[in-house]
């Protein structure tokens, strides 16, 4: 499908006037970020970049796009002839998918002419904003449940079709071992997995005959759902029963039960006992049932038994937004870079200004990371010791030393040609992982996490300071 004219028409109504006004040449940079961490906590992981990639190189404006357009009456053909040819020519530079990304920096940024930069805008914050949302509430799932096994379940809750697809893919970018969702492992290589539902139960005539039945087809990997009606009195029995008299006289092994309702925690414990006296060590126990990072966290702290979870609104129908947004931070004018501002009433809305780059610093001897610095584009790469100064409350400062700095934005497109090579999603989901490990547990809580740095260069502070004393001068005057 040709999703090209997945923008909103302020984009286009935009371009037209820069093109009448004889602007199609001007070069604009623009920074992607999100102001504040999603879901209480003190981190994201970016996602969708996968999927911007995927948008640029399939950028095709049609016959029938340009049809379409006509018939608002409001565009030259001029400007319709122009949007016909219209191709990404740009520079796109981003974080990797899977990496941990915090408030207030640059994650992604464009230098492109104006009307290409704001023609991808929609594109660029719906691929990012879904991707890093889903990313990251399946990793505060994950980091909840202490990495023990999650399965996403979330197909039936998502979004749209197309949305839960991309959901249960981005859930295994973030560390799920599987989706149940068999479209989304079709798409991208995704282990698919699940077990049965409260229906097949329902309709035999009992839940014996049931489980059998489900054995008898599924015995090299049966698992039974044992709480359609008593868990611990019918159930987890009647399971029993079948691994004794089907399973094991014909070589096989009752995999696990799922308990899907009820105080699972409770029901977990006693379970394990039950199995356990009946010779199913190795049968394995998976707990489900609308669990979030709360719930999973209290089953851990009642010390549940439980080998894996299954989850599904709370990744792919997460009830969080991100909130990424897609500022002008630079012109160029006469061979110049000029930055750009954009003051508010409220403060947080008050962007930081000029082409950047993006560091983060790691300790040499835990390898932790311990802090990101925005500088200006052409300052140097930090080196030997760094005084981090807060870039609002300029007192707090962190001067660090003996660390490792890595510069976090990535060339994607340059000139218009892609030059990076998307990693294969397995390779992003280790990649995720990895990085993951680098944070400080305090800053991975799931309650009251501890803030991570993000500062800006001193050149940088003072630029914006300045940019902002001008700015309130100006509208001053005009008030007067």
């Amino acid at each position: 499908m040709n999703n090209t004219l997945f923008t909103d028409f302020y984009e286009i109504v935009m371009g037209y006037t820069n093109y009448e006004s004889g602007e199609t040449e001007k070069k604009e940079y623009f920074d992607l970020f999100f102001r504040s961490n999603p879901l209480k906590g003190g981190y994201a992981i970016s996602g969708g970049l996968d999927n911007i990639i995927k948008y640029i190189n399939n950028f095709d404006i049609t016959d029938k796009h340009i049809d379409y357009l006509r018939k608002f009456n409001k565009f030259s053909e001029g400007y319709l002839s122009y949007l016909k040819n219209l191709k990404f020519t740009g520079d796109l530079y981003a974080v990797p998918d899977g990496t941990p990304v915090f408030p207030n920096e640059p994650v992604l940024t464009v230098k492109a002419n104006v009307i290409e930069a704001k023609f991808i805008e929609t594109a660029l914050l719906n691929n990012f904003n879904h991707g890093t949302i889903v990313t990251t509430a399946a990793k505060r799932i994950l980091e909840a449940a202490s990495e023990k096994p999650i399965m996403e379940f979330g197909a039936r809750r998502g979004r749209s079709i197309p949305g839960a697809v991309e959901a249960s893919k981005y859930a295994y970018v973030a560390g799920c071992v599987g989706t149940s969702n068999v479209e989304c492992g079709m798409e991208y290589d995704v282990p698919v997995m699940g077990t049965m539902a409260h229906s097949e139960v329902c309709e035999s005539d009992n839940e014996y005959e049931a489980f059998l039945k489900f054995a008898k087809f599924n015995p090299n990997d049966c698992i039974l759902l044992v709480d359609t009606y008593d868990t611990l009195n019918v159930g987890i029995p009647n399971a029993i029963k079948v691994a004794k008299e089907y399973l094991e006289p014909n070589g096989y092994r009752l995999k696990g039960i799922r308990i899907d309702s009820g105080d699972l925690a409770y029901l977990s414990k006693e379970a394990r006992k039950i199995l356990d006296d009946a010779g199913l060590n190795d049968t394995k126990i998976t707990l489900s049932n609308s669990l979030n990072e709360e719930k999973i966290k209290s089953l851990i702290d009642e010390e549940a038994i439980f080998d894996s979870l299954g989850v599904g609104d709370n990744i792919g129908a997460v009830n969080d937004r991100l909130g990424g947004v897609y500022k002008l931070v630079a012109i160029e004018k006469e061979g110049k870079i000029i930055p750009k501002i954009k003051l508010s009433d409220d403060s947080i809305k008050t962007i930081t200004p000029g082409v950047k780059k993006l560091y983060r610093f790691y300790d040499k001897e835990s390898g932790y990371a311990v802090g990101d610095l925005v500088t200006l584009s052409h300052e140097e790469e930090p080196k030997d010791e760094y005084t981090l100064v807060n870039p609002v409350e300029e007192w707090k400062k962190k001067t660090i030393k003996n660390f490792n700095v890595r510069n976090m934005l990535v060339p994607i497109y340059i000139n218009g040609k892609q030059v990076y090579e998307l990693p294969n999603i397995h390779e992003r989901r280790q990649y995720c992982i990895e990085e993951f490990k680098t944070i400080y547990p305090e800053i991975k809580r799931i309650n009251n996490p501890h803030e991570y740095y993000v500062d800006l260069s001193n050149e940088l502070r003072e630029l914006k300071k300045q940019m902002i004393h001008d700015n309130v001068k100006i509208k001053t005057k005009e008030l007067k």
